[in-house]
C-alpha cells in the first residue's frame, strides 16, 4: 500500500492544477491498484470534505459524491470503511459536517453509547446527545 495525503486526492477530485493534477492523475493510473492501492486515514477524508466545501466552494451534495468517489474506488483503501461509509450516509441526510458524523461513527466503533456534544446540528443524529 502506499499512503495518500490530503493535496493528492484533491488535485484528483477537482483537476484544478494542471501539472499536479496530471502528476497525481499518472499516479493513481500508474502506480495504484486493487493489488497495492492507495491508503488514507480518516483525517485525510475529513480534510477533504473540508477543503472541497470550504476553499472550493462545493455543495454538500458535491461533498457527497466526491467522498463515496474516495470510500468506493478499487485503487483506495481507507483506515476502518465501515465507519466512513456510515458517516457519507449520514452527511447525505443531515445537517453537520461529515467530519462530525465521522467522529460519532468512530466512537460507536471504539464501544461508546453516544458522543456528548454542544454542536445542534451533530445532535440531530443518534449517535450524539446534546448538553444540556
Amino acid at each position: 500500500m502506499i499512503g495518500l495525503d490530503t493535496n493528492v486526492l484533491v488535485r484528483y477530485l477537482t483537476q484544478d492544477d494542471l501539472v499536479q493534477s496530471m502528476q497525481g492523475n499518472a499516479f493513481v493510473e500508474r502506480q495504484l491498484s486493487h493489488a497495492e492501492p492507495g491508503i488514507f486515514g480518516h483525517i485525510v477524508l475529513c480534510e477533504v470534505g473540508w477543503v472541497l466545501s470550504r476553499a472550493y466552494d462545493y455543495t454538500r451534495e458535491q461533498v457527497a459524491d466526491a467522498l463515496g468517489t474516495l470510500l468506493t474506488c478499487r485503487a483506495f483503501r481507507i483506515e476502518s470503511p465501515d465507519p466512513g461509509i456510515l458517516a457519507l450516509l449520514n452527511y447525505r441526510h443531515g445537517t453537520a459536517d461529515f467530519s462530525d458524523y465521522l467522529l460519532g461513527r468512530a466512537h460507536q466503533r471504539l464501544g461508546a453509547r453516544y458522543t456528548a456534544t454542544v454542536d445542534r446540528k451533530a445532535a440531530q443524529a443518534p449517535q450524539f446527545t446534546l448538553l444540556a
